[in-house]
């Protein structure tokens, strides 16, 4: 699929572990208690800045920290994959982008992250609207691609299970996390990536996530210049001995990582 040239685009990794993040609370595994801060994890999150906009792929309960530890001072829009709470717990700590910029920031949902959303922050969305709530502006997102600013954006219908989620290609990166299967028409939406972000959460295989051996799989099917493994837990090993063993150009990603694409 023909995507439009992006001058230059810079992608963060907030976080890169599963819901529980690693270190996994009172966990006394090798992972846990290593030293190598490639084996910190927050939750899942990704940071892009495309031509002066900053967008940030889920908000987990991390968020906050997220945004200070990375020097974050603009925010223009949030894109999320489903409602599960590690991508939308830190909705709440936008409210220092809408006091501090003045601006209203906007939220690219399904119908379900909506609703779970209403449900989960009901002060924010409720009709006498809680003074010093968030300010943000839905947008939906419903699989047919759209425009942020001058970037198409193609979502990527997944399945976490039996739960649908949406993956995102922005240019030439894929952003997939959170899949168990990934169907032969929307793997053609990835054709060409030049990067491809996929989650595995560890090596045995589990009802909703990718393993590592599947993950390689697409990798291998979808065949982008590299790849970046994301929404790891502690079971996936240390990051030192499993980057050793990886395929050519396929890459654990890691909190703080940064890349650049043009």
């Amino acid at each position: 699929m023909q995507q439009q040239h992006l001058y230059l685009m810079t992608i963060t990794f907030l976080g890169t572990g599963t819901s529980t993040g690693v270190p996994v609370v009172a966990c006394d595994c090798p992972v846990c208690k290593s030293t190598d801060l490639r084996d910190k994890r927050l939750r899942t999150s990704l940071l892009i800045k495309i031509n002066g906009q900053t967008l940030v792929i889920d908000c987990g309960p991390d968020f906050r920290y997220q945004m200070i530890r990375n020097e974050v001072d603009n925010l223009d829009a949030i894109l999320f994959t489903h409602e599960h709470r590690d991508h939308i717990a830190g909705l709440d700590d936008i409210r220092g982008f809408n006091y501090v910029l003045n601006k209203t920031i906007d939220l690219y949902a399904g119908d379900a992250v909506v609703k779970a959303i209403y449900s989960a922050f009901p002060y924010i969305l409720n009709e006498t609207r809680f003074f010093g709530a968030p300010q943000i502006n839905f947008l939906p997102v419903t699989g047919e691609p759209f425009f942020i600013g001058e970037f198409e954006v193609i979502p990527i219908r997944v399945l976490h299970n039996k739960l649908e989620v949406f993956g995102y290609r922005i240019g030439d990166m894929t952003y997939i996390t959170d899949a168990s299967f990934i169907s032969p028409e929307e793997k053609e939406k990835i054709a060409g990536s030049k990067i491809l972000i996929i989650n595995a959460l560890r090596n045995s295989r589990h009802i909703s996530h990718y393993c590592l051996n599947e993950a390689l799989e697409v990798i291998s099917e979808v065949r982008p210049e590299k790849a970046y493994i994301t929404h790891m837990s502690h079971f996936i090993g240390l990051h030192a001995e499993v980057e050793k063993k990886l395929p050519h150009g396929v890459f654990l990603a890691y909190d703080n990582l940064t890349v650049e694409i043009r």
